[in-house]
């Protein structure tokens, strides 16, 4: 219970905080500093083993190594949809590891949506409504993006990306491919 009231109240305190400000467990141990980013594009996923998405994992790879020198991958895996995500730590590094080759850093596992939501992804949420907030509203395709940005993750392989400044600036659909233009126009 005590734990639960100091996350709370963590996670109050971040929602106009920055990127910078959290750390998460690693999937393998240690821990994740988005401080260290700083300067770097970060792309947030949140991933599953199961998950017809799941393929993502190679692409995202391969993101990940063309722009290594500018962008940071972080995958959090998250067993919130239809149970897509239900082994151990070390059982998800594995699969990772061996399927896909992932060399990007993975956090622990967490939950995306609800009421045990992770900070992080609360504060990423809580960004996406701002940007929601920029969206004129002159058709129904804003609208519907707007309305979106106002709930984005409904699915695994959400992706939010952030500025070299932690600044969110783009968040991507589950279904977005990590090596399409779409994504990699803010990359270029």
């Amino acid at each position: 219970m005590k734990s639960l009231i100091v996350m709370m109240a963590l996670s109050t305190s971040l929602i106009g905080g920055s990127i910078y400000d959290f750390k998460a467990p690693s999937l393998t141990g240690g821990e994740i500093d988005f401080s260290q980013f700083k300067g770097k594009k970060i792309l947030i996923v949140n991933t599953a083993s199961k998950c017809g998405n799941t393929p993502q994992y190679d692409d995202l790879e391969k993101l990940y190594n063309k722009y290594k020198d500018k962008l940071v991958i972080v995958g959090f895996p998250a067993n919130n949809f239809g149970q897509q995500e239900p082994g151990s730590n070390q059982e998800i590094a594995e699969f990772c590891k061996k399927n896909y080759g992932v060399t990007f850093p993975m956090a622990a596992k967490v939950s995306v949506k609800g009421d045990d939501i992770d900070p992080l992804f609360k504060w990423l949420v809580d960004q996406s409504r701002e940007l929601a907030k920029n969206i004129p509203s002159d058709n129904s395709k804003d609208l519907a993006w707007k309305d979106y940005l106002k709930n984005p993750i409904t699915w695994n392989f959400t992706k939010f990306l952030l500025d070299e400044k932690g600044n969110l600036v783009a968040v991507f659909h589950n279904k977005v491919n990590p090596m399409s233009e779409e994504i990699q126009k803010y990359l270029n």
